[in-house]
């Protein structure tokens, strides 16, 4: 079923950190291929190949959120801490993946609008253990 509106998407780090950074808009990880292989040779006789790689990439997610100055002291705590991730989307469907937030960066401050910042996670696909782990998907209703 197709999402018709983005209304609820929540990001879960840090129960402690969420409290005060509410989202307010969310940029889901990519999935990457990461390109080609040359798999042209000398025996080729018209065309160059190329062939898909096996290994597959968890890009970057980001998310902008209204926050509590009190975030910068817990984000100390969990900045580049490996742990699991969920982004929860409004049908209910979860995203799990390992990762952590890379980068915290408060936008400009102004009167007469919620002050915001971006924040940015990196999928890591490797738990505590160092064991590949790959996103996850639990199917909402």
């Amino acid at each position: 079923m197709l999402l018709t509106d983005g209304f609820p998407t929540l990001v879960d780090i840090d129960a402690a950190v969420l409290a005060i950074m509410h989202e307010k808009g969310i940029t889901p990880p990519t999935i990457e291929g990461g390109g080609e292989n040359d798999t042209t040779t000398m025996r080729n006789t018209t065309w160059r190949t190329r062939f898909p790689k096996l290994l597959k990439t968890l890009g970057e997610m980001s998310f902008t959120c209204a926050y509590d100055p009190a975030v910068y002291e817990d984000l100390v705590d969990i900045i580049n801490v490996n742990k699991e991730i969920t982004v929860t989307f409004p049908d209910g469907t979860v995203l799990t993946f390992w990762g952590w937030l890379d980068n915290f960066a408060p936008g400009e401050i102004v009167e007469g609008e919620q002050p915001e910042a971006t924040a940015t996670v990196i999928a890591s696909n490797m738990d505590d253990n160092l064991d590949e782990v790959g996103p996850t998907i639990t199917p909402g209703t």
